[in-house]
Parts: structure tokens; C-alpha cells; sequence
């Protein structure tokens, strides 16, 4: 998998070059010569970190504000707590 090095001057001058090399791989960024960040596709992001959506994140997402969730009590399960 190539790399692609690009100084923090070249980034901004073209934002769609170094978004393109992510397609072949990272795209290092540097600062004064020096490695600085690593810009990533998200597919790869996704597959190097292993990452599943969190409960929390799909709960969040929005237009699920609209939607009831009605969970029923089941009666056999609750009981007062044995203090004893």
C-alpha cells in the first residue's frame, strides 16, 4: 500500500488531491518536515479500529425522537429487594 506525503501547505492548497490518495492508502501529513497527522478513507479508519456504530451513537442519530418504544413490565421479574 503506497503512501502518500503531503506538507500541511500542499493540503490546503488541494484538499482533493490528499482526500483522492486516500484511495491507495494513508496520506501523511507534515509540519515543518515532521510527520504531523495521517488523513484515512473511512473504510480503512473502520477496518484498522474495528468499529461497530454504539448503541448510543444509533440512539442519537436523528428522526429517532419520533418513534415510541413502548417496553412492556413483566411482573414475574420485579421484587422487592431483600434487605435482610
Amino acid at each position: 500500500m503506497p503512501i502518500t506525503t503531503l506538507s500541511s501547505r500542499e493540503l490546503n492548497q488541494d484538499v482533493t488531491r490528499a482526500k483522492k490518495a486516500t484511495k491507495d492508502g494513508p496520506v501523511f501529513i507534515t509540519d515543518r518536515g515532521r510527520p504531523s497527522h495521517v488523513l484515512l478513507s473511512i473504510e480503512e479508519y473502520q477496518r484498522l479500529t474495528g468499529s461497530q456504530q454504539k448503541i448510543a451513537d444509533l440512539l442519537a442519530m436523528p428522526g429517532l425522537e419520533d418513534i415510541e418504544l413502548d417496553i412492556p413490565r413483566h411482573a414475574e421479574l420485579a421484587r422487592p429487594a431483600d434487605l435482610d
